[in-house]
């Protein structure tokens, strides 16, 4: 599921998107002006993609079922990608044929004060959504650089607010020069030009989530030092002879899916095998608790053939052997 940071900032984007569309298609009704009218679009997108991560969120929360064992904690990210679609297809799509349209078909402007005072007010409903946005993303990156703290992030709800804050921001720049020169130089070209570049901002912004939603998707791995912590852990165990794999994979943001293989001394029943399982399973449970599903695998030395190849696996504290549910 998302971490409750990331819920407070997109609660606080929608809000302040929401206000934001209104003031701008009014502005855009009595100017005429192309870009204020993208950026209204623009504004409403970001209200339902919001909307979408709220959504989302609520449906990776549900336990898990017969037909989805592992739980929903992935369709976060699937509503992600959902939002890169929203964001290419109709904030950039739409922000595009606005302006080609009023690049074709020039209208001048008829009353610019109207935008300046919305494009101010948006600003600041903006900027204000955007500190909170950047707040939380900060204190996730843990002083990480911008770029690699995407790149690592197993939340895409969190740094989604913050790409859609940050278009918006410049957004709102490219439709405040788009209205002033355009009234400056008497010159209507340049309100649709600033809608077509509105919309190609949208479209990179939506390249850039649909490329990260679809990694996490397919899969990725914990961090490096999540794994490489687990495979201290498991080899500093006296039991343990070594480590043969550590395969890791995010089921949601707070949600690894852990699969273990080690070797143990030889010599081991299969009853201390078993109590070896559980000894590591509590331990990486303790250390990192956003493992919530562990599978261990083991197999042993030629003489330790009471052993035989021994598995352990376990989801929230119940825990099988040799596929079989066993007894605590």
């Amino acid at each position: 599921m998302s971490s409750p940071s990331s819920k407070k900032a997109i609660t606080a984007a929608v809000l302040g998107n929401l206000a934001i569309a209104v003031t701008k298609f009014s502005a855009a009704a009595v100017t005429g002006s192309s870009a204020m009218l993208s950026e209204g679009i623009h504004s409403v997108v970001d209200t339902g993609n919001g909307l979408l991560l709220l959504h989302g969120i609520r449906r990776s929360r549900r336990p898990a079922d017969a037909e989805h064992p592992f739980g929903h904690s992935q369709e976060l990210y699937f509503w992600t990608l959902v939002v890169a679609v929203m964001i290419f297809a109709v904030g950039g799509g739409v922000s595009m044929y606005e302006g080609v349209i009023h690049i074709r078909h020039p209208q001048p402007l008829e009353d610019p004060f109207w935008n300046y005072v919305v494009l101010a007010f948006a600003m600041v409903f903006e900027g204000i959504s955007f500190t909170v946005a950047w707040r939380e993303f900060g204190r996730a990156r843990a002083g990480r650089g911008v770029w690699r703290a995407v790149r690592d992030s197993k939340d895409p709800s969190l740094f989604t607010v913050v790409f859609e804050d940050s278009a918006a921001m410049m957004g709102l720049v490219l439709a405040f020069l788009g209205v002033l020169l355009g009234h400056l130089l008497e010159n209507p070209y340049l309100d649709g030009a600033a809608s077509v570049a509105i919309g190609a901002v949208l479209a990179a912004v939506a390249a850039v989530l649909a490329y990260e939603s679809k990694g996490l998707l397919l899969g990725e791995a914990a961090d490096p030092e999540v794994v490489g912590e687990v495979t201290a852990l498991a080899a500093d165990d006296p039991a343990v002879v070594e480590v043969e794999h550590v395969l890791t994979m995010h089921l949601g943001p707070t949600d690894i899916l852990l699969n273990l293989k080690v070797r143990f001394v030889p010599g081991l029943s299969s009853l201390q095998v078993g109590r070896v399982v559980d000894r590591l399973e509590a331990a990486l449970r303790a250390a990192h608790p956003e493992i919530k599903r562990i599978y261990i695998e083991g197999g042993v030395g030629e003489e330790g053939d009471r052993a035989g190849q021994q598995g352990g696996a376990s989801e929230e504290g119940g825990a099988v052997e040799q596929g079989r549910p066993a007894d605590r």
